[in-house]
């Protein structure tokens, strides 16, 4: 059908109620409604606050707000994973499955013809009845469910799965470096998804087996074999929506940070952010800061405050503060991260890697050294560091953690002009950035994708 003939799809969207999901899920929805579709996004009232401005299209996207349930052991007001610490059970998982109702209630209202969602499982359940089709959108890059997810249907749930215990990948497997050099990528429990007797790679399964397409926000010259590997896997389409980030930040960076940035040369300050869920040890933050301290160069750190403390000022070290003077800042609150990163000034970030973060690293100028706590940040390090060979990252010690001299180490090792992996990865990144970014590089993805959408 020609593409004037074609009707415009109405989707309605459902991600976990993480901002590292929910913004994303904006983001294509941006891309669909540049294309005239329209989009009903269906999320907590505090999450359309902190994240309604991203909606580029305001006559096309509209928010419907959903409540979040008061359940066992989540505090008063919390409606994102943001407002919860990150513990081996997770109460926002339990008021997530709650919100079933509601939300049922509001898609058979709304009647879309396709409905967006990822942890959601129970999604293609209504489906059948209402007559929508499904898409499991993916916002973890591919190779993370690739790695942890389908090889936890091989093997019993009794036993801990872990890279110690596979000699050779499941069978079909695109060979990739990314997958064996760390057994931390195959473990799941670093990732906290549990709701009541089910667990997260149930969770994810489910939600996979149950739609009618898988998509994944990545690209395929980055990820091409993992989304054929999930296709086989799970017997059905796999579509790409591109990276689909913004070509642009919008407004501009908030007034005393540009102040501040503006006062050191190019590409000298260190940018450190770790994403508003990690809630570092006392002692880990310290080391943290005193790597930043050692390196001698100024550095914006925003971080949660650690556990236990009530502030970020009561958590540093004696005397911290007078020591680095004007040319250190920490943070507790949220940042305009894009912006920062385009900041002149910025010339190297230290990043947890998150499926968020990693794009804006990529995009960026910046040197990028990483730090990964979670088993689908250790992937998202192990293709920039051993694929695309972008970024470098800190060496840890046998307790998991990382010294100061480590990190002052390694970020020395990427800002120094004179240093050989510092001009590998420099030149490397700067590739990757330009394909990326390169005209019509994003459009030509979110058009196919549009057009496989369709094919529903």
């Amino acid at each position: 059908m020609p593409e004037l003939q074609k009707p415009k799809l109405h989707i309605a969207m459902f991600p976990w109620i993480a901002m590292g999901h929910i913004a994303p899920f904006i983001h294509v929805a941006n891309g669909l409604a540049k294309r005239g579709h329209s989009v009903s996004i269906l999320i907590p009232r505090k999450a359309i606050l902190q994240l309604g401005h991203q909606n580029l299209y305001p006559n096309l996207i509209k928010f419907h707000t959903v409540s979040v349930p008061q359940v066992d052991g989540l505090p008063p007001g919390a409606e994102t994973a943001s407002d919860i610490d990150v513990s081996p059970f997770n109460p926002l998982a339990l008021a997530f499955q709650a919100m079933s109702t509601e939300v049922n209630t509001l898609l058979r209202c709304l009647k879309p013809d396709i409905v967006f969602y990822d942890f959601a499982h129970w999604i293609p359940k209504l489906a059948a009845e209402a007559g929508f089709k499904t898409v499991y959108y993916n916002v973890i890059c591919a190779s993370f469910w690739a790695i942890t997810i389908v090889p936890a249907r091989h093997f019993p749930k009794d036993r801990p799965l872990t890279g110690l215990e596979l000699s050779e990948p499941p069978k079909g497997y695109p060979s990739s470096r990314v997958v064996f050099r760390r057994h931390e990528a195959w473990t799941l429990s670093t990732l906290p998804l549990e709701c009541g007797d089910t667990t997260f790679d149930v969770v994810i399964t489910a939600a996979m087996q149950g739609c009618d397409a898988i998509a994944n926000r990545t690209c395929r010259e980055l990820e091409g074999p993992m989304c054929d590997y999930l296709s086989s896997q799970y017997n059905k389409p796999v579509f790409l929506s591109g990276p689909v980030l913004p070509e642009a930040p919008a407004g501009k960076l908030e007034e005393k940070w540009d102040t501040w940035l503006a006062k050191f040369k190019p590409k000298s300050v260190i940018y450190c952010a770790f994403g508003g869920q990690l809630n570092l040890q006392k002692d880990q933050f310290q080391e943290l800061m005193l790597g930043f301290e050692m390196t001698g160069l100024p550095f914006f750190v925003a971080v949660a405050k650690p556990k236990g403390a009530k502030s970020i000022e009561e958590a540093l070290p004696e005397g911290f503060l007078e020591r680095v003077g004007g040319r250190g800042v920490v943070y507790g609150g949220w940042v305009q991260q894009t912006h920062i990163l385009n900041h002149p000034s910025v010339g190297c970030t230290v990043s947890h890697c998150g499926s968020g973060s990693m794009w804006d690293c990529l995009l960026s100028d910046s040197q990028i050294v990483l730090v990964p706590f979670t088993a689908d940040q250790t992937v998202n390090t192990r293709l920039l560091t051993e694929e695309l060979k972008v970024a470098v990252e800190v060496e840890r010690g046998e307790m998991g953690w990382f010294s100061k001299e480590d990190l002052c180490k390694t970020i020395k090792f990427v800002m120094d002009e004179d240093s050989e992996v510092g001009n590998k990865v420099k030149y490397n990144h700067a590739k990757w950035k330009k394909t990326f970014t390169s005209p019509g590089f994003m459009d030509n993805y979110m058009d196919n994708f549009v057009e496989q959408l369709y094919q529903l």
